[in-house]
């Protein structure tokens, strides 16, 4: 589906997590059962699936909790006080608003991007987050940050590079809808590590959405061997638990990345074989292709 139209049908996150599944949407949701009660983005990251499921309660469940925070306060606020916010943020730390002054107000183009300018001021402004942890502070980090990307190093801080871009017009669209939707009634947010989610919550009327952290990727969420072996293996046993509960769900994953295959994947799933496996057709910079398990 054309970018355009794709905008037009789906609510983007202003997060961009390596390996979002915005782009994927379509792909994704002709196989997720249609009668869902309870939907539940079980590593929900950017949110862009959980966000847009069709179910009568969605739960975003992340194990960062710096995320879990974030999205809970743009849940609890009042959104002109979050636009607010972001735009005192904005001033206190000197950093560029060319939705109201332009590039050339900076000395800057948008081709070449506003980082000459904002480095120093953003800089100030990852360092008071990583004292604070001030959960707006950190919208305003990812809105400034190397391609809107959010990372954290082994100390928990904030370490991604100045980006390009500010809080232009597209990402306070980005933020306005994601915001109204965050917001209904029907969306709760959860701070679980899977193995600690309460599945007594969820019954065959339900469904999981599951795009851990890749086993065999590289991408900045996986920094610092973020997931492990025994990760991956305990998510396994997790499918399983789910299975014979009755509850649906489905695996994003890859089988092939960088010339290295996933055998252990590859290898339960030869083993249950009573899960289906869709390919789906999309290439993302650090991985050969997106491959989805779904049980529906």
């Amino acid at each position: 589906m054309p970018y355009t139209k794709l905008k037009e049908r789906f609510i983007a996150s202003p997060l961009n997590y390596v390996g979002g599944k915005y782009r994927l949407l379509t792909q994704l949701f002709p196989l997720f059962p249609k009668d869902i009660n309870i939907a539940l983005d079980l590593f929900c990251g950017g949110a862009n699936v959980g966000i847009n499921m069709n179910a009568r309660k969605i739960i975003l469940n992340d194990s960062l909790s710096e995320l879990t925070k974030l999205y809970q306060n743009l849940q609890q606020k009042n959104p002109q006080i979050i636009f607010n916010t972001i735009y005192n943020i904005i001033d206190e730390f000197k950093l560029s608003n060319t939705a109201k002054y332009g590039y050339g107000f900076y000395q800057c183009d948008s081709a070449k991007g506003l980082s000459s300018y904002n480095k120093e001021h953003f800089l100030a402004l990852r360092n008071c987050y990583n004292q604070t942890k001030n959960p707006f502070y950190l919208f305003v980090l990812i809105v400034f940050a190397f391609n809107n990307q959010i990372r954290f190093n082994a100390k928990r801080e904030f370490n991604l590079p100045c980006g390009k871009r500010d809080f232009n017009q597209n990402m306070q669209e980005k933020l306005r809808r994601f915001i109204a939707k965050l917001q209904d009634e029907n969306i709760k947010v959860f701070n679980k590590d899977f193995r600690d989610f309460p599945l007594e919550m969820l019954d065959s009327k339900s469904f999981v959405y599951i795009d851990p952290p890749y086993f065999l990727a590289t991408a900045p969420y996986n920094e610092n061997k973020a997931w492990s072996l025994q990760d991956e293996l305990d998510l396994l046993e997790f499918l399983k638990i789910l299975d014979s509960k009755n509850i649906r769900f489905a695996l994003s994953n890859v089988i092939f990345h960088k010339d290295r295959e996933h055998r252990i994947l590859k290898e339960w799933l030869e083993k249950y074989q009573k899960f289906k496996v869709h390919y789906l057709d999309f290439h993302y910079k650090n991985c050969n292709y997106q491959t989805k398990k779904s049980r529906i």
